[in-house]
Parts: C-alpha cells; sequence; structure tokens
C-alpha cells in the first residue's frame, strides 16, 4: 500500500514538472522561432517522464540538444533547467563521486563551447547558472540517495538484529530443554536402578525368609514415589503457568476416528484406509503416531485444497502411517516448525519421518514406527 502511495506520488511530480517544462519551452524561448518551440517543449516533457526509467540516456541526449544550441548561437532556458532535474536523477542511481563526473563533464559541454564560440554573450555572472544549476541537482540527488542507502542499511539492521534476538532465544530454550532432560535422565535412571536392585533383593528374600520382604517392599515405594515427585517437579517447570490441569488420558490412535469425525464437520474430507492387523501400539509409538497424523491432517487442511488421504499399515514389526494431499497454489510458505515437531517425535519413538513433494504434485507425510521399544546407549 505505502509503495503504490509513493508511485503515484511520484508520478504526479514527474506530470508537475513536465507541464513547467513545457510551459516554460513554449514560452521563454524567445530567440527560438515559433515552430521550433514545439519539438523542444515535446523534448523537456518527454525527458521529464522518461528521467527515472532512462536517467542516464535522457541527460546525454538532452545535453547534445542544449550544446547543439549554444553552438548555434541559442541558449534553451527551459532545457537548462531540466537538465538540473536530468542530473538529479541520474545522481539517484550512481555512488561514489561519479555524479559529480557526470556533472563536470555535462556542464563543460554547455559551457565550453560558448565561451569559446560566443564569448561576449556568455561572459558573465550569469553564465555560471547553468553549472550551478547543474550542480546542484548532483548534490541533492547524491545527498538524497546516501539518505536512503542510510535508512535502508539501518532497517537491515534491525531487521537482522530481531533475527539474531529470536534465534538466540531459541537457542537458549533448547539448550534449557536439553539440560533439563538430562537432569530427569539422572534422577529417573538413579532411582529406577535402585528399584530394580530392591526387587531383586525382594525376590530373593520372598525365597529364604518372606517375613523380611516388607521392608524391602517399603524402599522401592519410597524410591517410586520420589521418581513420581521429581517427574512433577520438572514437568511442572516445564508447563505453562496459565495452562489449564487436564485429566484426560493422553491422546493416542484410538483417538483418530474422533480427529477425522471433527475435521469431516469442519467440511474436509478425508479419505482413511486401514491395513494390516489393528493392534495397540505400545506407549510412546501409540501418541507419537497420533501426534504425527494429528499435525499432518492440520497442515493439510491449511495448505491444501481442502481433501486429504491417510493410511495407516500394521506390519509385524512396525507402524507405518502416510498423510498425502494436493497442495493450494495460493497457500502461503509455512514455517517449518510443524515439520520439524513431527520429525523430532518419531526420532524420540526410534522411527523415521519422510516429507515433501510427489511427482504427482501432492505433499507426503511418512513415518515409520518400530512395535517394539529398542534399548540405547
Amino acid at each position: 500500500m505505502m509503495s503504490r502511495v509513493r508511485a503515484h506520488q511520484a508520478l504526479l511530480t514527474d506530470l508537475l514538472l513536465a507541464g513547467v517544462t513545457g510551459f516554460l519551452s513554449l514560452q521563454a524561448e524567445q530567440t527560438v522561432e515559433l515552430p521550433w518551440r514545439v519539438p523542444l517543449a515535446v523534448i523537456g516533457v518527454g525527458s521529464i517522464l522518461l528521467r527515472r526509467r532512462y536517467p542516464l540516456p535522457v541527460l546525454v541526449f538532452v545535453t547534445l540538444v542544449v550544446a547543439g544550441g549554444v553552438v548555434s548561437g541559442f541558449l534553451f532556458p527551459a532545457l537548462a533547467l531540466g537538465m538540473g532535474v536530468l542530473m538529479y536523477s541520474v545522481a539517484l542511481d550512481l555512488e561514489g563521486r561519479r555524479p559529480w563526473g557526470y556533472a563536470a563533464l555535462v556542464s563543460a559541454a554547455v559551457c565550453v563551447p560558448g565561451l569559446i564560440l560566443h564569448f561576449d554573450m556568455w561572459w558573465g555572472v550569469n553564465s555560471f547558472a547553468v553549472p550551478v544549476w547543474i550542480f546542484g541537482g548532483a548534490a541533492i540527488g547524491d545527498s538524497v540517495r546516501s539518505r536512503r542507502a542510510y535508512i535502508a542499511e539501518v532497517t537491515e539492521r534491525a531487521r537482522q538484529a530481531e533475527l539474531t534476538r529470536e534465534e538466540e532465544a531459541r537457542r537458549r530454550v533448547i539448550d534449557e530443554r536439553l539440560r533439563i532432560a538430562r537432569e530427569l535422565h539422572d534422577v529417573v535412571a538413579h532411582h529406577i536402578a535402585v528399584i530394580s536392585v530392591q526387587v531383586g533383593a525382594a525376590t530373593h528374600v520372598l525365597r529364604r525368609d518372606p517375613e523380611q520382604v516388607w521392608p524391602v517392599l517399603t524402599h522401592i515405594r519410597s524410591a517410586a514415589d520420589t521418581v513420581l515427585t521429581e517427574i512433577q517437579s520438572v514437568v511442572g517447570v516445564l508447563r505453562d503457568p496459565n495452562e489449564v490441569t487436564s485429566t484426560e488420558p493422553t491422546p493416542g490412535m484410538d483417538r483418530l476416528p474422533a480427529l477425522l469425525e471433527d475435521l469431516r464437520a469442519m467440511g474436509f474430507a478425508v479419505s482413511f484406509a486401514e491395513h494390516g492387523e489393528h493392534r495397540a501400539l505400545p506407549a510412546m509409538t501409540d501418541i507419537t503416531a497420533y501426534r504425527i497424523l494429528q499435525e499432518a491432517l492440520t497442515n493439510a487442511r491449511r495448505y491444501g485444497d481442502g481433501s486429504a488421504s491417510l493410511s495407516v499399515d500394521f506390519g509385524t514389526e512396525e507402524v507405518r502411517v502416510t498423510v498425502e494431499n494436493r497442495i493450494r497454489p495460493s497457500a502461503a510458505a509455512g514455517s517449518g516448525f510443524g515439520l520439524l515437531g513431527m520429525r523430532e517425535r518419531a526420532t524420540a519413538a526410534h522411527g523415521t519421518l519422510e516429507t515433501g513433494p510427489t511427482a504427482d504434485g501432492s505433499f507426503r507425510v511418512h513415518a515409520v514406527l518400530p512395535l517394539r521399544a529398542e534399548v540405547t546407549a
């Protein structure tokens, strides 16, 4: 919107300057016969209207016209004034000292022939008005260009600073999450090891002296309570203080029919196919599969054409979930955090995730999750 307003302002400015140049060419060129004033007016108006698109060629052409008039003994005041405006436009596109070099060449092309061929007419205070006007246009154009470059640089620095600040904040959040995860792992691993030892001791005591098993079971219960307390304290830090406490069980694949019904009620067509023998999934695989499908279907509804296909394939050692949808041509690019979150969930469940466009122009999300928990170092 702002660029459109600036374009309209620039057009109105050029029309006003073109009108003034044309009027002066018709009225001020008293030394030129009337039939020649019309071509001069056309040249003046055309140079103003074309100065933004072809600044340097237009300046060269007008300079040659004015220099030719000077050689012939005529000075075109309107075109001479227009040369200052053209010099301003040229200076906007040039950097360093180049505008001053062009201003010197243009001034020399106009003034030197006049001083050589028409010394009496050109030698005086008025003869210096032309180079002053040309150098003035170069100075103003160079100043405006420098100002615009400075504002653009400041804006770019502010944008880079904002991006750097967001990246730094994101990095700190990730580092803090890793630290909390390590601490939670150390605490849980320690107490689970204690519980494992106590269970082994309880098994041994039950065989020899059942009456002595109660202290061992007390230790096991105490260690389990400690683990739960530590987990609650760490997870409590990670939770949003404004988050409403929910007693609903963690969602899994048993919630998939309800999710599909909600999407269909909103007008989103989802075709669902299930292959293999349906079975209960391990807890980590169950929630990971559901969350990946939930995120993939949400993205399909947001960026797709209103339909998607979903398939769940139960294998002997793994479950495969796939979501495909066509991308809406007018859809804007997403942030990519949804795909990153799905990939992190799949990795945490010791699975794999593949995302990307297909040969027919659709977008495909394919996850392979194991049905047996893997032990990793």
